[in-house]
């Protein structure tokens, strides 16, 4: 095939995957919204107290900056697959491998996950700035955009441990909580330890997931708290 057919077909593949994409976001926000209004028209709210609750409509616990960062070498080893890319209509798209510092970004479009090996990993987060944690934020796309039809690399059982000394040395236990993917794509959970004292680093680990045998995707994660210049 001439080089200039081939330079005009990866063209069109990748406005096609750009296309793709934008109508699976736009589905996310018509599911969400949909949910917002049955929310509004039923009027029902719990708060668990471990269990996950609705971040937007708690404001005092502000969320911690984007400009967080990963500690890459206190983090597990990234997912590898020959097969990188999941296939539609024969247009490969969607790269698995994307590096660990995706869960600080705001974009959870289809695939835009860090995916580690098994059911079990860890990633540490240095934060923007000390703060004293409060809660935290798990997000994942759902089912009804996921290119695969399910959701089973989501996370399912978590905790969150925090360093007192910089990014390393002992660790002190926040809580245990699990995802539920049959629910909101957006969970934030309270603490279930209090601390006084503020934190720079926050470790993250999986404990388990929803039953996919290679690996665990993971979306996005936030950190709410009272920055320690405030206390």
């Amino acid at each position: 095939m001439p080089k200039e057919q081939l330079e005009l077909l990866k063209k069109e593949s990748q406005t096609l995957e750009n296309n793709f994409r934008e109508i699976l976001f736009l589905i996310e926000q018509m599911d969400m919204l949909k949910a917002l209004l049955r929310d509004m028209k039923d009027g029902t709210h719990s708060d668990s107290g471990s269990g996950p609750r609705d971040v937007a409509r708690d404001q005092h616990s502000p969320e911690v900056p984007d400009e967080a960062s990963i500690v890459e070498s206190e983090t597990s080893e990234s997912y590898i697959n020959n097969k990188t890319k999941l296939y539609w209509h024969g247009i490969g798209f969607l790269n698995h491998e994307m590096p660990p510092d995706i869960i600080l970004q705001p974009d959870v479009h289809p695939g835009k996950c860090w995916a580690f090996p098994g059911s079990q990993g860890h990633i540490l987060i240095r934060l923007a700035r000390k703060i004293i944690p409060m809660s935290v934020t798990m997000e994942h796309i759902s089912e009804k955009v996921s290119p695969s039809g399910n959701t089973s690399s989501a996370p399912k059982e978590f905790s969150v441990h925090g360093l007192l000394k910089r990014c390393e040395g002992e660790e002190i236990f926040l809580g245990r909580f699990i995802y539920n993917k049959t629910e909101a794509t957006v969970q934030t959970f309270d603490l279930q330890r209090e601390i006084s004292e503020s934190l720079l680093c926050v470790r993250l680990k999986i404990l388990s997931n929803w039953g996919h045998p290679h690996y665990t995707c993971l979306y996005r994660f936030r950190v709410h708290g009272i920055p320690s210049d405030h206390t």
